[in-house]
């Protein structure tokens, strides 16, 4: 009976690590849209990619993304997800370049195109641009 609660316990820990989600540095977060892909192979590497953010495995995480992008690389929520890894490795330019090429991509999705903004905001404040980051938290409630 015990190694059933034990294998209970692990079960409930990876489905509630499954259903975390990166969150911006700053600024409120919006809902992600609907599911990022329909390919099942960009979706794995999606969740698998979320379980490695959880345990702070950034680096993995990050190239769970890549290899997602290769397969789907005018996908703009993997471009934004893989943004808000680089936000969280302290790469700060290189997740607002992340984060403009999924507003590219975005078409008229505003929710993602605002979550964006935060991200982009998140990384102007970090590098101490404070104006930058005010003016972009501001597209992004113009955006949303």
């Amino acid at each position: 009976m015990t190694n059933l609660r034990r294998a209970a316990a692990i079960a409930a820990i990876l489905l509630l690590a499954g259903c975390s989600v990166l969150q911006p540095v700053s600024g409120p977060r919006m809902p992600s849209p609907a599911p990022s892909s329909e390919n099942t192979a960009v979706v794995a590497l999606l969740q698998k990619s979320q379980r490695q953010s959880s345990a702070g495995q950034w680096d993995a995480a990050s190239a769970s993304l890549e290899r997602a992008l290769r397969i789907e690389p005018r996908n703009p929520a993997l471009w934004q997800k893989l943004a808000r890894v680089r936000l969280e490795q302290g790469d700060y330019p290189q997740a607002e370049n992340l984060a403009a090429k999924s507003n590219s991509l975005a078409g008229s999705d505003n929710r993602l195109r605002a979550e964006n903004w935060r991200i982009i905001g998140g990384a102007r404040s970090k590098r101490g641009d404070q104006a930058g980051a005010k003016a972009a938290y501001e597209r992004a409630e113009r955006e949303y």
